[in-house]
């Protein structure tokens, strides 16, 4: 299958004496296209001196989780495009190739790859990590909503491919999203009759280990993502009786590695989830003051902003 990949990045130096490697073993650096946010660490120098010539940089003000992703459509021509963030690794690029042959499939849109945490992740990060990426691979179609509800719509952009053709006939990715971009393009593919495809044995490290007040407010931009798209959840169901199943499963998680210590933090950490969702969900009502508190995506509000009026 004809395929790119395509990387965003800024400030990725850290992570980029083990992923450029990884990378090398395509054998094809004119197909792995680099969108640099002007970091100010050699993120651009790294990947020019190791040889790879596609590597466009965009002020850091332009960068758009939905509209930045679009621009494969601009500058790449392959069949199906690969995303990557620059903090996922996989072990090998045959982990790309695993996704990819996914696509012999006409029917599959998009696929994404299994997430394995990273050992130094806390068990809170682990456990997200188990709980959406299983061991076994699945396809899912638009039907598949009245089972699987709000997760029928899931992928993740940190390692996940998209048929060119697909994502035409959907506009590609939209612009102006706080986050979800994988998601929202994920529910536009089903409903235009393709399916999602996960691939488990297509395998990246990648976690986060974000505290209770990062992880309220990842959850305030969900709830922003999902007021603002709200079709969304009208389409395929509100995320209660998924969110009931992950904590439930967390707990279990816990238990079972006999981490009793962290017990109240589970209580504290979930009920800030809930509470950053919903101060999400009624953002409109909020000061300016304290959406750019709440929220994990704070630069993203003056874009917001300058297309309204009347915010608070």
């Amino acid at each position: 299958m004809n395929f790119c990949i395509f990387i965003p990045t800024y400030n990725a130096s850290l992570h980029l004496d083990t992923l450029i490697p990884v990378l090398n073993q395509f054998g094809c650096s004119d197909k792995i296209y680099i969108v640099d946010s002007s970091s100010s660490d050699n993120t651009v120098s790294c990947f020019i001196d190791a040889g790879f010539n596609q590597v466009m940089v965009i002020s850091a003000a332009e960068f758009d989780h939905g509209g930045t992703r679009a621009l494969a459509n601009c500058i790449t021509d392959t069949d199906v495009v690969v995303f990557l963030t620059q903090d996922a690794l996989p072990q090998t690029f045959n982990e790309v190739r695993k996704l990819i042959r996914v696509f012999e499939d006409n029917s599959i849109g998009a696929a994404y790859g299994r997430q394995i945490p990273y050992d130094s992740t806390n068990l809170f990060g682990k456990h997200l990590r188990y709980f959406n990426y299983p061991d076994s691979s699945y396809i899912r179609s638009y039907n598949d909503r009245e089972l699987f509800g709000i997760k029928t719509t899931f992928i993740s952009n940190s390692f996940a491919a998209y048929r060119r053709s697909a994502m035409d006939r959907i506009g590609w990715f939209k612009s102006g999203l706080i986050l979800g971009e994988d998601v929202y393009a994920g529910a536009k593919l089903l409903q235009a009759g393709y399916q999602l495809a996960y691939v488990s044995d297509a395998q990246v490290y990648h976690s986060h280990s974000y505290t209770v007040f990062e992880e309220f407010k990842r959850y305030f931009d969900i709830g922003v993502f999902h007021q603002m798209e709200s079709w969304i959840l009208d389409e395929f169901g509100k995320p209660v009786g998924e969110g009931v199943r992950y904590i439930k499963s967390e707990f279990k998680y816990l238990i079972a590695h006999k981490a009793y210590n962290l017990i109240p933090e589970f209580f504290i950490r979930n009920f800030m989830k809930f509470l950053g969702y919903k101060f999400g969900i009624h953002h409109e009502s909020l000061p300016k003051s304290w959406t750019l508190n709440f929220s994990m995506h704070y630069r993203w509000w003056d874009k917001f902003w300058s297309g309204r009026s009347g915010v608070k």
